[in-house]
């Protein structure tokens, strides 16, 4: 596992090479959130953060936003120019798991996260247990 420890902005923050990073997004995926971040000309940071929190109907829900700052407790990688963040306690529930950006008639169109970490899932799968 390549890890290095940086300060930025005056926080300690780990970072690690995209092969060791917890979360695998697909090209699409990569690709999907720069678009978004151009888009939005990072208002709201330029680092793609990957989150679990409390709720939805299986017990944890999965979050994704742009973010603009570090915590002492995050995990960094770049992944073709993106800057991608997960917290260490989502890390533990998302360690393995795939984040994939899907085009379907029958489902629509969004991030689908496959995660091997899961026992269970809503039907919406947007949460998990």
């Amino acid at each position: 596992m390549t890890v290095s420890t940086t300060l930025i902005d005056d926080t300690t923050a780990m970072r690690v090479a995209p092969e060791d990073f917890p979360v695998l997004l697909t090209e699409k995926a990569v690709q999907t959130a720069k678009a978004a971040l151009a888009e939005t000309e990072g208002e709201d940071g330029n680092l793609f953060r990957i989150s679990i929190r409390g709720g939805g109907c299986a017990g944890f829900q999965y979050g994704l936003n742009f973010d603009d700052r570090l915590d002492e407790n995050d995990i960094v990688t770049e992944q073709d120019g993106l800057h991608v963040v997960v917290d260490a306690f989502s890390c533990c529930h998302l360690k393995g798991a795939r984040i994939d950006y899907v085009e379907s008639l029958q489902e629509g169109s969004g991030f689908r996260f496959q995660n091997p970490g899961a026992r269970r899932t809503c039907g919406c799968g947007s949460s998990f247990g």
